[in-house]
């Protein structure tokens, strides 16, 4: 039993939302530097687009109140969670050939960082986080919007708002949708204490809390892994690593929190007044989130369109992984605040970037966004009624030029690309109709083959090195996967490989592709640098027993399971609920409100045990022993059980086998 209560130990502390990967030095072997066709590649972009406006400089540095006293911000135990002094290699310089030139002046703008007045009573500190974390001045006491992902940078952008402006308690934190940047950091901010007194209201949309839990829940340790790559997280920052993250610098590594809301906003055009101030909300589910609401303040004429508009063609799937979007919705909703805002509002905020002043000006950045969002729906679809496939549309599709032009429209963050493949797979799903891709062999079987019918692994890397020198970067990372997959020892083609990926790198203008590119390479030269699964209270003990439920059938190891039939009753004492968990087919189901009579074995125990157990403060064991948990009938079988559960590494290989 011993053992089969150490594999729910690790069961529980994998329930938790994330992977957090260990942040490592430079890597040992260096990045190279631009080829020649990259070189060309980036000069053209400068011919491309009006590198000569300065607006978007002029409106990010608007209102500056004050810069952080410090730029690296530290958790209690003295490690940095927030470095935004490891970028100063973006001031004052043009782009180096190893950067496209549009995303190093996205990168320089996105340095903008400190405490900013944007109207009267309403303040922004930005660049201590991904996002932005927004401050209202009520009558006696502050509200603010989106407290960033950690508690650390949360109470370190709060304190440089005290330091500079009115000194008032919080009275209230309002989360505009469900994405960890916008809601982590609440602790660093406020008490839960003084929350469940009612002396901080928290307001969310509706289906936050579901939302918040759930996103990332059942296929947590794959999309954490991915978001590795999205975001660059151990690629060094400098000309040859990391720059940007498109919507910000990069995201803090600190501690995440969650307080579930106290007030949920159900409906376009409810209101609520805190503190004197007035808000109106506009809920817009299901675009970039799948709970989300924009804010109007009638008394400053402000729009907050959380990360509805933002400076960036924003994703429709996001490449770390997520639920497909809808971009028809998204630019409905844009739509509807123009109608619903567009002749009153005469300053724009988001939860990223930097805002927009004057009606004329805020009216078009809407219509733009809302205009591109439509465009790569409809031309997706009609391209694909014409007969062209996922991987067609993607290269072919691009804004029309009225759009194109607009800085707030380039692919900093999505593309036109993968966004067009979303709009496809939202509609029509992976499958072409091309029978030859119905049931392809898997990848190491494939490129085994095709090295074998390419004439074998050096006349593969003869041909790839000569189409490198021509600058045929994209090529050469296909044919050389191959070689990679068929053998993942061959240095030779792990190097090239490596050297095409980052070239391919360094021509991105997206930030997330030139840090899926540059993360590859890295691990192509230097391996998987490893990952940890780690627990989380504020996220372990805001998911409902069902959801744990449904973690327990992602775990459970289906062919192991073949054969085997256990029930178990489970009864919380303490939230008076109970289930029936079968075990059956190899499928894990639960029934709630219900006990089994002939069931192998029922468990007492209260939900606070369990979370205790989730969050490695216990075990099964000792509480068994405790007495705290009791079992009647066959104990066996709730340890037979949990062997069947596979726990969830996240350093699993991506750009080899």
């Amino acid at each position: 039993m011993k053992t089969q209560m150490v594999k729910v130990e690790i069961l529980m502390v994998a329930m938790a939302l994330l992977i957090s990967l260990s942040i490592l030095p430079a890597p040992p072997v260096a990045p190279k530097d631009a080829e020649p066709a990259t070189i060309q590649a980036n000069a053209a972009v400068l011919k491309e687009l009006d590198f000569s406006s300065r607006e978007d400089f002029e409106d990010a540095q608007r209102g500056f109140v004050a810069a952080p006293a410090e730029l690296i911000v530290k958790d209690a135990a003295g490690r940095a969670i927030w470095d935004l002094k490891s970028y100063d290699f973006l001031k004052g310089k043009e782009a180096p050939a190893t950067v496209n030139p549009s995303l190093w002046r996205q990168a320089q703008i996105n340095m903008n960082a400190g405490l900013f007045k944007v109207v009267d009573r309403v303040y922004q500190v930005r660049g201590l986080d991904l996002s932005n974390m927004t401050i209202i001045e009520g009558d006696k006491g502050l509200i603010l919007i989106d407290p960033l992902i950690s508690a650390e940078t949360a109470r370190a952008a709060l304190d440089l708002y005290l330091q500079h402006a009115a000194r008032r308690p919080v009275v209230a934190v309002i989360y505009t949708h469900s994405h960890v940047d916008h809601f982590g950091g609440v602790k660093g901010v406020v008490d839960e204490a003084d929350v469940k007194t009612g002396k901080v209201k928290i307001l969310a949309p509706e289906h936050f809390l579901e939302a918040a839990i759930s996103e990332n829940v059942t296929a947590g340790t794959a999309m954490s892994r991915r978001a590795c790559y999205w975001y660059g997280m151990l690629l060094p920052k400098g000309e040859r690593g990391q720059v940007d993250a498109g919507l910000g610098k990069a995201t803090s590594n600190g501690r995440v929190t969650l307080i579930p809301p106290t007030d949920t906003i159900t409906k376009t055009g409810e209101k609520r007044t805190i503190d004197g101030v007035e808000m109106v909300f506009q809920m817009s589910p299901d675009t970039e989130a799948p709970t989300e609401m924009t804010i109007y303040f009638p008394q400053f004429r402000l729009f907050d369109s959380a990360e509805l508009a933002c400076h960036t063609l924003h994703n429709i799937l996001t490449l770390r992984g997520a639920q497909v979007r809808d971009a028809a919705k998204w630019s409905f909703y844009l739509n509807e605040a123009i109608s619903l805002y567009g002749d009153k509002t005469d300053v724009l905020i988001a939860q990223h970037h930097w805002p927009r002043w004057g009606r004329e000006s805020i009216v078009k950045f809407l219509k733009e966004q809302r205009d591109a969002y439509k465009y790569v729906h409809d031309q997706t679809l009609r391209l694909a009624n014409e007969g062209y496939t996922m991987n067609e549309i993607g290269p072919m599709l691009k804004l029309p030029a009225s759009l194109n032009s607009e800085w707030y429209l380039r692919g900093y963050y999505g593309t036109m690309s993968h966004d067009a493949k979303a709009v496809y797979q939202k509609y029509l799903g992976w499958y072409d109709m091309n029978p030859a891709n119905l049931n392809p062999l898997p990848p190491e079987e494939t490129a085994k083959k095709t090295v074998e019918y390419m004439g074998g692994a050096q006349a593969v890397m003869a041909k790839a090195r000569e189409d490198f020198k021509k600058g045929e970067y994209r090529w050469v990372a296909q044919a050389v996967n191959n070689v990679v997959f068929a053998d993942p020892t061959n240095e030779e083609a792990r190097e090239l490989q490596a050297e095409a990926l980052e070239q391919l790198g360094y021509q991105a203008e997206a930030a997330t592709w030139r840090n899926n590119y540059l993360m590859a390479a890295f691990e192509l030269r230097n391996g998987v640098r490893g990952g940890k699964s780690t627990a989380n209270q504020d996220t372990v003990t805001a998911m409902t027993i069902p959801m744990l439920f449904d973690f327990m059938g992602v775990c459970l190891n289906g062919p192991r399971a073949e054969g085997k039939v256990i029930v178990l009753n489970w009864n919380f004492t303490d939230v008076k609920e109970t289930y029936v968990l079968t075990l059956e087919n190899s499928a894990l189901t639960y029934t709630a409100n219900q006990q089994a009579p002939g069931a192998d074995a029922t468990l007492t125990l209260t939900r606070a045990t369990l979370d205790a157990v989730n969050l490695g403060k216990t075990t099964f064991e000792k509480e068994i022993a405790a007495g705290t948990i009791k079992i009647q009938g066959d104990g066996k079988k709730f340890g037979e059980l949990m062997s069947l559960l596979d726990t969830f590494k996240g350093d699993f290989n991506i750009v080899t086998p």
